[in-house]
């Protein structure tokens, strides 16, 4: 099997992204939307969440992308300047093979080169191969909203995780 690469995205990665988003979309409850972006809005997020100094990157086997994740600030407000939410998506049949905690360990450093000091999850359906996922790289869990979504005829929660990406100690 190739060796997976993790590299920034590049605008010319969003049809790949916008292929792997839909399928989640589709297939699974992390989304809560019932359409992707197009290809085109991928190009732009990509270029904006670049722009912006924000981490978007793409793990490639292959020279193929078989997952993303990004951040961005958790709200605009000036208060959350330091506090992103992260966002990341494994092709279906690249999962269960490390390629997310790679992709997220990656993502979780270069959120903190950008000057993130905390990292926040945002879970739809409380899917637990992404609650494992964040808790193998550190997160830990800060609450649950019940029966907030509805998709595929269910009512879904929504699993909030926190990570600290201070490196020294904040406590005194």
């Amino acid at each position: 099997m190739p060796e997976v690469a993790i590299r920034p995205a590049r605008e010319s990665d969003a049809q790949a992204v916008c292929t792997i988003y839909d399928f989640h979309v589709a297939h699974g409850t992390a989304s809560f939307d019932s359409a992707g972006p197009s290809v085109a809005e991928w190009a732009v997020k990509i270029a904006d969440v670049r722009a912006q100094g924000w981490p978007f990157l793409v793990a490639t086997r292959g020279g193929a992308v078989v997952g993303y994740a990004y951040a961005t600030q958790f709200r605009p407000r000036a208060a959350y300047a330091h506090t992103c939410e992260n966002s990341i998506y494994i092709a279906d049949d690249a999962r269960g093979a490390g390629i997310g905690t790679r992709l997220l360990g990656a993502l979780v450093d270069a959120a903190r080169a950008s000057g993130f000091e905390q990292m926040i999850a945002v879970i739809g359906g409380g899917e637990p191969a992404s609650v494992a996922l964040h808790g193998k790289c550190g997160f830990v869990h800060a609450g649950r909203m019940r029966n907030v979504g509805r998709k595929f005829g269910r009512l879904l929660d929504t699993v909030y995780m926190q990570c600290d990406l201070r490196e020294e100690d904040p406590t005194p």
